[in-house]
């Protein structure tokens, strides 16, 4: 293959002459967009879809969770294929509870490694840094080859990698890249604000002028989401910096795809506390089990968790049920499946198939609440005390529905459609992004520039 072709989890990416820059909107309900146009505040996304662009339904991968989503785009595949399954798991291996930020838990190369492997330039920038040590891998840090061999390697042609969060500390060596505060010129943004995601996305039109690499990877915080909903002047002055940016690297000449990891929703009853079912204390009292968290009671993995909690409290509206030995599990999913709130209770070797997710990862029971509920474990486990707003959050199939923009005209590709257990249809996934961006836009040269 030429440096401007290559291969990987079984999908090929070729190039043309322009960068791709794919930007995720992290927690992006469509909504947001809509009411931000509507109000007059994303003039170019509004001329983009006017003239001289594409916008189509999309979906994101189930669970509808950062984590997974950032890796499904980072890979092209779904967590049956790259084994990130959620921000936080229960280790099959050590049977501990962990975050899944660690590397060792992907099972394929990534678009980036395999990228950079075929010679060309890749730079990737995160908001939190809990993703960065999943993209660096294969592109600043060791990680699986490209090839396809299943060997952990040593990139060869090293790229970009860092996180807003910590820009700070980027070295050559790590990230390669290092002055990154004088080339951005922000101030070090705090973790909870706008600021980490306007960070990203002024550091990444500077490398795109600066160093012009042929692929880059932008991916924002949901920190606004979380606290405000569509149309409010916040979102929308969020939206309109995004909007800024995106034009910015529009006029610099970059094939762009907007997308999103995951939508959102409000989840919290007519006088503002959350609506939620504390799942683990509905399985042990269908089991006959009292107390929080009893000896020998079932466990309940949410997969939301993550060391930035401030903004949800770890409640989101999907969960894995780890049943006792010898529990029914069939008595169970009876139970919860005529529960207020739930909408879908699976068998997870059924969820597996159905959502494209790694079994070995996904315990006994997989359950899904309704849009406007969330689940948590039992009411002690979580602190809620910084909830400083209703909640909203996200992990089923109420955020499944994603924004997907590109600046060039294209048809449809039939090969990506998708239809949801619950119906909804999409042209895409968030997961085909740089594959629409490359191949499909190569293929179909009406309205490139």
């Amino acid at each position: 293959m030429s440096p401007t072709e290559f291969s990987v989890n079984g999908r090929s990416y070729a190039f043309s002459d322009a960068p791709v820059v794919v930007i995720c909107i992290d927690g992006s309900e469509p909504a947001y967009h809509e009411e931000a146009i509507a109000a007059g505040r994303m003039p170019w996304l509004k001329d983009l879809l006017v003239s001289r662009g594409t916008s189509w339904a999309a979906h994101c991968a189930v669970p509808t969770l950062t984590n997974p989503n950032n890796m499904s785009i980072a890979t092209g595949r779904p967590p049956a294929v790259h084994g990130i399954c959620g921000n936080y798991i229960l280790d099959p291996e050590s049977g501990e509870e962990v975050l899944m930020n660690d590397p060792k838990f992907l099972r394929a190369p990534t678009i980036f490694a395999a990228a950079a492997a075929a010679g060309m330039s890749v730079a990737v920038v995160t908001a939190k840094d809990k993703l960065s040590r999943l993209l660096a891998a294969g592109l600043t840090q060791p990680g699986l080859d490209p090839a396809g061999s299943g060997a952990l390697v040593e990139p060869t042609n090293k790229g970009i990698c860092f996180s807003a969060e910590k820009a700070h500390q980027a070295t050559v060596e790590t990230n390669g890249i290092d002055a990154v505060m004088e080339m951005v010129d922000m101030d070090l943004p705090e973790v909870y604000s706008a600021a980490l995601s306007e960070f990203v996305l002024a550091a990444g039109v500077r490398i795109l002028q600066d160093r012009t690499p042929d692929l880059m990877f932008l991916t924002l915080t949901d920190y606004i989401q979380h606290k405000n909903a569509p149309g409010t002047e916040t979102a929308n002055d969020f939206y309109a910096m995004i909007d800024h940016y995106a034009a910015a690297l529009d006029e610099l000449g970059a094939v762009v795809v907007i997308t999103a990891d995951h939508g959102m929703s409000p989840k919290h009853k007519t006088d503002g506390t959350p609506q939620v079912i504390y799942l683990e204390e509905e399985v042990n009292r269908v089991l006959g089990i009292a107390g929080d968290a009893p000896e020998g009671g079932s466990r309940v993995i949410l997969p939301i968790t993550d060391p930035y909690t401030v903004h949800h409290g770890a409640l989101g509206s999907f969960a894995n049920v780890y049943l006792p030995d010898g529990a029914d599990r069939e008595a169970v999913l009876a139970a919860l499946e005529v529960r207020e709130g739930i909408s879908g209770v699976y068998r997870s070797e059924e969820a597996a198939e159905l959502f494209d997710m790694p079994l070995d990862r996904m315990g006994d029971l997989t359950v899904l609440s309704d849009k406007n509920t969330a689940l948590g474990r039992y009411a002690a486990w979580h602190d809620l005390g910084n909830l400083e707003v209703p909640l909203r959050s996200h992990g089923g199939l109420g955020e499944l529905n994603i924004p997907f923009f590109i600046n060039r005209v294209l048809p449809a590709p039939a090969e990506t459609a998708s239809k949801a257990p619950n119906g909804d249809t999409a042209i895409a996934h968030n997961y085909d992004a740089f594959w629409v961006a490359t191949t499909h836009a190569s293929l179909n040269l009406v309205g490139i520039s």
